[in-house]
């Protein structure tokens, strides 16, 4: 499966914004996402995951209540709404795909997306 990751941008404090990672193929619903980030000099953290059907989400617990994971099987599509946006949410978020149960470790995760780049400014 091939992912594109797309919503970023320019963005000021206690804005909100909402990524959305659309996926190819025809099995889109077979697997599960997730979300992480980059920051620079930093390692990729995770951020949140939902099962294949949707009815499973799990989130870091420093996002938990500003950050909602959810997604469209028939638009193959993924989304990450962030609320409240923090200076310290500038980052690359990338999208990923398993095929099994996701997690929250980057080698939990079987395909990236190029990344969406998030610039939070005061």
């Amino acid at each position: 499966v091939q992912l594109q990751a797309c919503g970023g941008g320019l963005v000021q404090t206690g804005d909100s914004l909402t990524l959305s990672c659309v996926a190819s193929g025809r099995t889109f619903d077979s697997y599960a996402m997730g979300w992480f980030r980059q920051a620079p000099g930093k390692g990729r953290e995770f951020l949140a995951t939902i099962s294949w059907g949707g009815r499973r989400t799990d989130y870091a617990d420093s996002v938990k209540g500003r950050f909602t994971i959810s997604r469209d099987n028939a638009k193959n599509t993924v989304y990450l709404q962030i609320n409240s946006l923090e200076l310290e949410d500038t980052a690359v978020y990338y999208c990923a795909a398993d095929h099994l149960d996701g997690g929250i470790e980057p080698d939990d995760y079987e395909y990236w997306g190029q990344g969406t780049q998030v610039t939070v400014s005061s």
